[in-house]
């Protein structure tokens, strides 16, 4: 078992479903009424805290309510099959059917560009990274091989701070809506940015723990 690729999937696969079950809860708030489409705004207009800070969704659920309880029953499923099974056999396959299920119950739609790459990492947990053998170095892989848990720490904090800027819509000393979204919308492609490195040192680290 790749480890350190493992370690890497588990926690950026809790933090997609702690958004998702926010998304969720921010929908059940809307209560018993139905949808104007497929295209959601999770946070309603009584809970907005921001201009810009609606949280739009995509859902198949034509209720707010339902959708939100079904998301937040998704982003929890996700959180404990992160951390629980998606080594296991299936393990991949399962957590991708959770995403699907996730964006399609109003979980969000920019978790998209964080899921995909996470799934893609998780089929590679119980495989021999012969490839990335091949791509990276032995100097290479020293180095990286040191920084996966610094880039992962890095991921999280930024993560978890754009996720509470698309809530809340506050920087200190900051009340242009535009220049918060700019700047949330930066943090999160900083944080796609680390969560892909973290992938590739993962690798180096697990490759160095599995000499040929």
């Amino acid at each position: 078992m790749n480890h350190a690729t493992r370690t890497i999937v588990a926690w950026i696969g809790v933090m997609i479903g702690i958004a998702g079950f926010e998304h969720g809860l921010f929908e059940t708030l809307q209560g018993n009424t139905p949808t104007t489409g497929l295209i959601i705004q999770a946070i309603g207009d009584e809970h907005q805290m921001w201009f810009y800070g609606t949280e739009e969704a995509f859902s198949i659920i034509p209720n707010f309510l339902a959708t939100g309880i079904l998301a937040m029953l998704t982003g929890v499923a996700i959180m404990i099959w992160s951390v629980g099974f998606v080594h296991k056999k299936n393990g991949p396959s399962i957590f991708l059917l959770l995403f699907v299920f996730l964006f399609l119950f109003g979980g969000g739609i920019g978790q998209i560009g964080f899921f995909i790459p996470t799934w893609a990492a998780s089929t590679r947990i119980n495989k021999p990274l012969t490839w990335w053998r091949k791509v990276l170095s032995e100097s290479i892989r020293r180095v990286l091989a040191k920084l996966w848990p610094v880039l992962l720490g890095a991921f999280l904090m930024i993560f978890l701070i754009a996720l509470a800027i698309a809530i809340f819509g506050y920087i200190p000393g900051m009340s242009e809506p535009e220049i918060i979204l700019y700047i949330d919308w930066s943090l999160l492609l900083a944080a796609l940015v680390l969560m892909l490195f973290s992938f590739v040192a993962g690798f180096a680290d697990d490759i160095q723990s599995h000499p040929v």
